[in-house]
């Protein structure tokens, strides 16, 4: 397993917390993002897809989850790239706030599965 680390750096806990819910202890590729806003998203977005080092073949075969930027359009941009790349959606963390945490830590609250969700909504149009 794989992980496409495009946020801040993973804590050993909060990578505790991704190995429990997946299973496994993931491999973690860590990519820097820092863009220039003046860019087009979707290029942006081919840059740190192809940041991950990988090959048209790894990307259809290798078992991959996302660790998403924080900035909203670009992440988006990203997972429609990622789709493109693959065939279908990556699972993602989602990371969130520790409640009441001072000062705040964030915890690996779930693996959420993209491809899950659209199934889903495929059944309510």
């Amino acid at each position: 397993m794989l992980l496409l680390n495009y946020s801040h750096p993973l804590t050993t806990t909060q990578l505790e917390q991704a190995e429990a819910l997946l299973g496994e202890r993931p491999d973690v590729r860590q990519i820097a993002v820092h863009i220039d806003r003046g860019q087009p998203l979707a290029e942006v977005a081919c840059q740190i897809a192809d940041a991950a080092g990988l090959s048209p073949d790894e990307w259809q075969t290798t078992a991959l989850v996302v660790n998403p930027p924080g900035l909203s359009p670009l992440a988006l941009a990203l997972i429609a790239e990622i789709h493109g790349r693959r065939g279908d959606f990556p699972p993602i963390l989602n990371i969130r706030p520790v409640p009441d945490s001072v000062p705040t830590r964030y915890e690996v609250a779930e693996i959420v599965n993209l491809t899950a969700i659209r199934l889903a909504a495929r059944g309510r149009r």
